[in-house]
């Protein structure tokens, strides 16, 4: 099935040096994407050139199977029938919160914009707020109000740029669930810019990681934990600690912990040397094992504790325990592994 958004094999430079290479990916009407790394990876520019903003070197931009960028032509920005939305809202401050979504409804002139706009405001919900002005106004609500103005001309598709960067962590986790399921509600896609993972997880269908201007693997939030194409991916989802081992069959390994066995076939030869990926939820608390680790640090985090251990090698491996298992620094426990989904990569 043809993606609804389509970028075909792009490249972008930025005064000669290459920012995007080679990269491509589709989104699908009423899905939600993100493209999520490390600042500098380009993820940007991708959002600039899907909006109009960027010329490409090569490749091509499609919305709804027609070309909107190629080396040889670019539409403008304004004629994409895409909306965006800003890090730093962009309202107008001397307009009031209508006045605000109006100015996305300036080029149609319809009898009708008026019950548009009231509508906005309640599926944004700031019925009440219609007469105030943007510095009246929290960081939170302004930007419900930004997305209320890029929705109002009915765009195909969303861009939305680092929207929630400026607001504190609970009100960023509370506001982009909300904007789900504004976007899930009206089936517009969209595609967010972010460099954390959290918002991505609670926002986002499908996720790009990128790195170095190339998408290292586009897929769903689990897929991406539970089953990393390659060391960066499963260093910068989630966290995790790697452990020395050798391969003696296809889905088991040998380690300092005693043997390994996961889900995944591995084709490589028996006793080929590898490092294997334990994220700290494979770790579990186990009095009747006969593995055990002192506790280095702990981190209380409410419904849950982070802990740091350190095995009898001296190596030192994350795990996440209900926060009624309570440990103590310089105490050693038993521990159990749990690797449903194991990853390992060959060692360098």
């Amino acid at each position: 099935m043809l993606g609804l958004l389509t970028l075909d094999k792009i490249q972008c430079n930025y005064d000669k040096q290459v920012i995007i290479k080679d990269l491509s990916l589709s989104l699908s009407q009423g899905d939600i994407g993100c493209l999520l790394g490390p600042s500098g990876c380009g993820k940007s520019t991708i959002l600039r050139a899907i909006a109009g903003f960027e010329p490409l070197i090569s490749g091509s931009i499609s919305l709804n199977q027609h070309v909107i960028s190629s080396r040889k032509s670019i539409l403008a920005p304004e004629k994409r029938h895409i909306g965006m939305v800003f890090q730093d809202y962009a309202l107008f401050p001397h307009l009031t919160i209508t006045e605000n979504i109006a100015f996305g409804l300036k080029h149609k002139k319809e009898k009708n914009n008026q019950k548009k706009i009231l509508e906005l405001i309640e599926l944004v919900d700031l019925n009440g707020y219609e007469k105030r002005y943007p510095h009246e106004l929290s960081g939170g609500q302004q930007q419900r109000v930004a997305l209320a103005r890029a929705l109002a001309p009915e765009p195909s598709l969303i861009l939305l740029d680092e929207p929630f960067s400026n607001l504190d962590a609970e009100l960023r986790s509370r506001l982009s669930i909300d904007i789900r399921t504004i976007l899930k509600e009206l089936n517009i896609s969209a595609i967010l810019v972010t460099h954390d993972q959290k918002e991505a997880f609670a926002m986002c269908d499908n996720i790009g990681v990128i790195d170095s201007g190339t998408i290292q693997q586009w897929g769903k939030p689990y897929e991406l934990y539970h089953e990393p194409v390659n060391r960066f991916v499963a260093c910068f989802i989630g966290r995790g600690s790697f452990i020395k081992g050798n391969i003696l069959t296809p889905d088991t390994f040998s380690s300092e912990l005693g043997s390994i066995q996961g889900n995944r076939a591995y084709k490589w030869p028996q006793n080929t040397a590898v490092e294997i990926l334990l994220r700290p939820d494979d770790i579990i608390h186990d009095a009747n094992s006969n593995l055990s680790a002192t506790v280095t640090s702990k981190i209380f985090a409410g419904t849950s504790t982070q802990y740091l251990l350190q095995l009898s090698s001296g190596k030192k491996i994350e795990a996440i325990f209900p926060s009624h298992q309570d440990f103590n620094i310089g105490e050693k426990i038993n521990f159990s592994i749990d690797a449903e989904h194991l990853i390992a990569y060959q060692a360098n």
